[in-house]
């Protein structure tokens, strides 16, 4: 067994039991910081990949620099490693397998894929071609599939429950291997989908969600930080940076900053 093997069985145990906790990155450095505070894995986040190539969220971003920052990570961490790949940036399953592809192959073991406010169908056509894809690869990758029912409101809030619970059925029988549900927050819609979705429920941090053990009980098998963790960062980013412009006081940038040794000791070869 390889270790990239190794990687996507450990990938798929983690979602198994307890509660998987996603601390989501956008480069080699961030995903490094993550796995040095004991990260089970790490993820990407999109719209944070997107942010740091100078590139706005939505499909936007180029693929070899997609490809190009997920080698970088996976270069700079040993934990699994999974992509948030949007819609795949394509409409054409095929294009998206390739994609797709090209993640593995530099050591992706997992990916995200959403349907935004598209049909299931194109989904379920491109999981079925990211899954052969995979099989030729060797590389027993884990799909999870995102549905937007509850983020973009594809269904009137009585039917939400019911229409992701068709979808989730319809991208398992494509062989999905996880369901992401962004927005879902109700406690009983959250036990509801949990129990009847026959995939590990995925969840997107948010203010009105309780903590990770009542999580767990709820049913949910992931929890994704999102891109809040790189909203912060250039939050704070832009404090600091607008006071220093202003001002010059050097000050609050040293009483922010993680010490340089700790930093860069971070990333001496292992």
């Amino acid at each position: 067994m390889t270790a990239q093997d190794q990687r996507a069985d450990r990938f798929r145990r983690l979602h198994a039991d307890g509660l998987l906790l996603l601390a989501n990155a956008w480069d080699a450095g961030s995903a490094r910081l993550i796995e040095s505070l004991g990260a089970a894995a790490v993820a990407t986040t999109s719209a944070g990949v997107a942010w740091a190539h100078g590139f706005a969220d939505g499909d936007r971003l180029p693929v070899p620099r997609l490809i190009a920052t997920v080698a970088d990570i996976a270069r700079a961490v040993r934990v699994p490693l999974s992509v948030d790949m949007e819609g795949g940036y394509s409409d054409d399953p095929d294009t998206v397998a390739d994609h797709v592809a090209g993640v593995i192959e530099v050591g992706a073991v997992g990916i995200n894929l959403e349907d935004g406010g598209g049909a299931p169908d194109a989904l379920c056509a491109k999981i079925e071609r990211i899954k052969r894809a995979a099989a030729r690869l060797g590389v027993a990758v884990f799909v999870n599939a995102r549905t937007d029912v509850y983020l973009r409101g594809l269904a009137p809030d009585a039917r939400r429950v019911e229409e992701t619970l068709a979808r989730a059925a319809r991208y398992r029988e494509a062989g999905a291997d996880g369901l992401f549900v962004p927005g879902l927050t109700d406690e009983a819609q959250v036990r509801a989908i949990a129990a009847d979705c026959g995939l590990p429920l995925n969840l997107l941090a948010r203010a009105a969600l309780p903590p990770a053990a009542r999580l767990r009980d709820w049913g949910v098998r992931r929890l994704s930080a999102g891109s809040d963790l790189a909203q912060s960062a250039h939050a704070l980013t832009r404090r600091l940076a607008a006071g220093f412009l202003r001002d010059g006081d050097s000050q609050p940038l040293a009483a922010a900053a993680m010490g340089y040794g700790e930093l860069n000791a971070l990333f001496e070869p292992r």
